[in-house]
């Protein structure tokens, strides 16, 4: 595999625009594809949008039958088992529609996603031939139940046990799991358990006696979703219900939760369509001082900075797409493919939760000026924006917090120096080296400025890497304070260098001119924007690792990588949001 195509090795080599896919390279299945679940979200689901908060009994599960029908739940189940077998893109550009149907996004994404993949990935030929079709059809619904009242992040500290009957025929299923999405109405549970102490995925169907449920918990947000405790008490579950390994449950869950995260970062993403829209339409029908608050510069900015984020935020997601595609390339998932599935899914696991902060907080933060946009309307039940504020932070608790999914970045990448799949200390050892004598270079204007900003991004953060592995060693495992910014990083190299290899891609395709000019704009801006909380997490870093004059050294070596040209980015501002407010909402093509 190329280097760059390795999870990760993005940080250790120069990327062409040809290597990364792009929201403008979707073809005309994957348009019609999402017009289709636009249709059905915004004709059908939205409408319900309150019979759902309110929890009318029968909606969410009526309307995943509906999805069912048009095959919206089988994307990724193979056609031999009911499903559409399509590709990553398929599954993002119909993510990115399910959030216009409110919290039926959170039923759906739990039932596709970590519900069902399961056992399309690890699953015998035999459970995918029992269980696949209904799931596919929505006849039945999955739940996925790892999370327990005393473990959330730390997964692995589950109590749940599953214990071996004398026969050896079924296995005896006793704990509680907390939190599940869908418990209310669910036909099929994913649920995680230990043999002999060992992490264990079993199937357990709702009719089993013994499997109980708590009351619906009351939420901030996403309410018309339900989450509750399941209870499982002498559970008895069959031994071929056990998915995947038995002892190895924790490669399931946990690559499982990879694609996951890839998933929710989509949902997220549309979700940001939906409040740049609302904000938008609110803004110029909305009047102050005698004039629409979307010609005040004060919004202007607001929107501007609004639809960058947007921009690299999909940048990062459609790329990971690509890459993951690439790695399930020739996996046959009609057989038993757990082995190579969970290498392909475990590859991108830094990409993955990269996908999932950076969306996740993309959404929180466009949502959250959406409000201010709406003033005091924004706090008030009666405009959607208020229920999509209440919804929207959720997103950085599911599928692991996002400290624990930064904490898994660098954990990950040193793991994997470490074990020499990827040279990440070797990279930081020359990035140090030539510091002490390279100079400043040419300096190149547009796009080609950016990639070389990109470069050097990169530099800085390896440099920073190397240097808090040589001088903290063993214990920067521990330190979760330089893991972080480090992690931080890692995030703003991804996003940076996504967004300006679009812009770049974009250039060469046919596209409408305006088009370009916007990727352009909104590449410049949202690189300069991460460059700068970049260069300053970099600077803490090696602060924090460097003392006396091995720190002077290092600073005047990391001065020389963020010098960069200037750029008027309150213009960029300005240019891009004049462009949104005509649109009136972030372009995406149907």
């Amino acid at each position: 595999m190329e280097l760059e195509l390795r999870g990760g090795g993005f940080l250790l080599t120069e990327v062409s625009p040809d290597q990364v896919y792009v929201r403008e390279e979707l073809n005309e299945d994957h348009k019609q594809l999402k017009r289709m679940a636009h249709n059905f979200m915004t004709k059908e689901v939205a409408p319900k949008i309150e019979e759902m908060e309110e929890q009318k009994d029968g909606v969410v599960r009526e309307f995943m039958r509906q999805a069912g029908e048009l095959g919206l739940l089988g994307l990724e189940v193979p056609e031999q088992f009911g499903g559409l077998d399509m590709d990553k893109a398929s599954t993002v550009v119909v993510g990115e529609e399910v959030p216009r149907g409110g919290s039926f996004a959170v039923s759906y994404a739990a039932h596709t996603g970590i519900g069902s993949l399961p056992i399309v990935y690890f699953g015998t030929p035999e459970q995918k031939a029992k269980y696949l079709p209904g799931l596919a059809d929505g006849s039945k619904i999955a739940a996925y139940c790892l999370t327990e009242p005393g473990s959330g992040s730390d997964a692995l500290g589950a109590k749940t046990t599953a214990v071996l009957n004398a026969e050896g025929t079924h296995y005896r299923l006793n704990g509680t799991k907390q939190f599940i999405t869908n418990a209310g109405f669910a036909d099929i549970f994913l649920v995680y358990a230990k043999v002999d102490g060992k992490m264990t995925n079993f199937i357990v169907e709702r009719e089993m006696p013994g499997l109980s449920f708590g009351p619906e918990e009351q939420k901030m947000g996403i309410k018309g979703s339900s989450t509750r405790q399941v209870i499982l008490e002498d559970v008895m579950v069959p031994v071929e219900n056990v998915v995947g390994e038995l002892g190895r449950g924790h490669v399931v869950a946990f690559n499982i939760l990879n694609v996951g995260r890839f998933k929710l970062a989509a949902a997220a993403m549309g979700a940001v369509h939906t409040v740049i829209e609302t904000s938008l339409k609110y803004a110029s029908e909305r009047k102050q001082f005698g004039t629409a608050l979307n010609a005040f510069g004060a919004i202007q900015s607001k929107v501007a900075e609004m639809a960058t984020r947007t921009y690299m935020a999909e940048s990062v997601v459609y790329r990971t797409a690509g890459l993951m595609q690439a790695g399930f390339h020739g996996l046959d998932l009609t057989g038993d493919c757990r082995k190579e599935a969970g290498k392909a899914l475990e590859e991108y696991a830094v990409e993955c939760s990269l996908n999932k902060v950076y969306a996740s907080e993309v959404l929180d933060y466009v949502v959250d000026e959406g409000v201010q946009i709406h003033g005091g309307y924004g706090f008030i039940k009666e405009y959607p924006i208020e229920r999509m504020y209440r919804d929207s932070r959720i997103n950085r608790l599911f599928e692991g917090t996002n400290e624990i999914n930064r904490l898994l970045v660098p954990g990950t990448l040193l793991k994997r120096a470490m074990t020499g799949e990827l040279p990440l200390l070797q990279a930081a050892a020359a990035v140090s080296k030539d510091l002490i004598s390279a100079g400043m270079g040419g300096q190149a204007e547009g796009l080609e400025a950016l990639n070389q900003m990109t470069q050097k991004a990169k530099k800085l953060c390896l440099m920073a890497a190397g240097l808090a592995a040589q001088n903290v060693g063993m214990a920067l495992q521990e330190n979760q304070y330089v893991l972080t910014g480090m992690a931080e990083m890692v995030l703003q190299v991804y996003a940076m260098e996504s967004g300006v290899l679009r812009a770049q891609k974009v250039q060469t395709m046919d596209v409408s001119e305006e088009h370009k000019a916007f990727v352009e704009k909104a590449a410049t801006l949202g690189a300069y924007t991460a460059f700068n909380i970049l260069e300053q997490q970099a600077k803490e870093v090696l602060c924090a690792v460097e003392k006396g004059d091995a720190l002077n050294t290092v600073l005047a070596g990391m001065r020389k990588l963020v010098r960069r040209p200037n750029v008027d980015m309150i213009g960029l501002r300005q240019e891009i949001s004049k462009y949104i407010i005509e649109k009136e909402g972030y372009p995406v093509n149907y």
